[in-house]
């Protein structure tokens, strides 16, 4: 018996392991580190899992809506980021975070444990203050696969 592996027959858990899988074998082992510490500091939040033809990302909202995210994990050719969601308004005193976007602004992640620097810790908290919906106070998260690129192309690096 053949078992089908599509993404309508796979769990959510797989079909994200799949889209992390399809990063190079670094930003696979970053992205699982970083998901895991993020998860940690937001246990009630939902991920919203979305995979692009050039990257895959995970969003932590109180909602199974992106525009209410408070934080999200992006993994792509060049490493994985942190976003913050109001980014823009966020108190940055040591200009830790990067990019010009309306909406976010991220910081660079090369380990895990930089989310539990004080900095770092202190954006995230902004972040959260800034959430125009409250986390969920009790309960657990549930992981929601939002999107899948229609046709995947290769994400690791070509050698010659």
């Amino acid at each position: 018996m053949t078992v089908r592996t599509d993404s309508k027959t796979r769990t959510p858990e797989a079909e994200l392991r799949s889209y992390i899988h399809s990063l190079d074998p670094k930003d696979q082992k970053l992205m699982r580190s970083v998901r895991a510490a993020v998860r940690k500091r937001f246990p009630t939040a939902h991920e919203l899992a979305y995979d692009y033809s050039g990257h895959v990302v995970i969003a932590y909202s109180p909602t199974d809506r992106a525009i209410e995210s408070i934080v999200a994990i992006d993994g792509r050719a060049d490493g994985v980021r942190l976003y913050l969601m109001h980014g823009p308004q966020l108190p940055d005193p040591k200009g830790l975070l990067l990019g010009s976007g309306k909406q976010t602004r991220f910081v660079q992640v090369s380990a895990a444990s930089q989310l539990a620097h004080p900095d770092v810790k202190a954006l995230i908290a902004a972040a959260v203050d800034q959430s125009t919906v409250p986390l969920p106070s009790k309960g657990k998260g549930r992981l929601i696969i939002k999107s899948s690129a229609a046709k995947r192309r290769p994400r690791r690096k070509l050698t010659k």
